[in-house]
């Protein structure tokens, strides 16, 4: 369980290079849907070479052979329907309020556990009340300074579709998978099968925005490598270890919590981003703190 955590911990850090290369390519005038499907067509090649390196295309293939309709689905759900919606998010804020409000996905995946016939543990339970009386302080201070409310409705549902979508598509995944395929497999499957979704999206964009630049072709490039690669091998290795215990299942992808903190400082420092008000400090510290209680209690299974 202990490498499982440390997988999770990692996995935020380099997953906290979404939202601010995300955001660095809304600010230089990138359009999201370029950000989001420029994602997955350079972190196709990179996790083929891996997966080749392995020796295990052939066993990936039969096994998307033998349940096509369920890869497709599952993999858009997983990548498709989280990763758009998140990407459109980063439009409606700094880089540390959307991986604040990205902690949605913890309660989240809590509540899914029904869906596999485990209970929703309680004392995880109370910690997600924590986390989202958080985020709550975290759009307070927006609400109050009289942001456009329809923006912020907006980019709250989007990030509960992505919250939503990310363990559904993943716990999904890891039931439709044999058991030999291991996690590099799966990612690389789910990445083809989400490949259709990508083509659609992008053939909007080159329609109705035109093509990328080189500029935000760079920076999505730095996001697969970083983000759809590294962290994503990381995240799904850690859950799929744990995959059998729903408390500590819990536990790992509430680690996702610590994308707020190297978020906020990349944030900052990086991209000038404004410094959260007293009251979203608070949201923060709520939000990172109830991560920690819901760790401690799944280590205490």
């Amino acid at each position: 369980m202990k490498k499982a955590f440390l997988y999770g911990i990692l996995s935020s850090a380099f997953f906290a290079f979404t939202f601010l290369l995300n955001r660095s390519m809304n600010l230089s005038g990138g359009h999201w849907i370029w950000g989001a499907s420029l994602r997955y067509f350079f972190s196709l090649p990179i996790l083929f070479v891996i997966v080749a390196l392995r020796g295990n295309m052939n066993q990936l293939l039969q096994d998307m052979k033998r349940k096509p309709k369920e890869w497709i689905i599952w993999s858009t759900v997983g990548f498709g329907f989280f990763y758009a919606p998140l990407t459109w998010a980063s439009e409606f804020g700094e880089s540390w309020l959307i991986a604040s409000l990205w902690q949605l996905t913890i309660v989240a995946g809590i509540f899914l556990n029904p869906l596999w016939g485990k209970k929703i543990p309680l004392k995880s339970l109370g910690m997600t009340i924590i986390i989202l009386i958080g985020v709550m302080f975290m759009q307070w201070e927006n609400m109050k300074s009289g942001v456009n409310q329809r923006e912020i409705m907006i980019c709250l549902l989007l990030i509960f579709i992505a919250a939503v979508a990310y363990p559904l598509g993943n716990r999904k995944m890891m039931d439709v998978c044999e058991k030999g395929l291991e996690t590099p497999e799966r990612v690389l499957g789910m990445t083809i099968c989400s490949v259709p979704f990508w083509i659609i999206l992008s053939i909007y964009g080159a329609l109705k925005h035109g093509v990328p630049s080189m500029n935000q072709s760079i920076q999505a490039l730095f996001v697969a490598i970083f983000s759809a690669v590294i962290a994503t091998l990381l995240f799904f290795q850690a859950t799929n270890m744990v995959k059998h215990s729903p408390k500590q299942l819990s536990m790992v992808e509430g680690t996702i919590a610590g994308e707020v903190l190297f978020t906020l400082i990349g944030g900052i420092f990086f991209l000038h981003d404004g410094l959260p008000t007293g009251i979203q400090v608070v949201g923060i510290i709520l939000i990172v703190f109830g991560m920690l209680l819901n760790c401690k209690v799944a280590a205490q299974e």
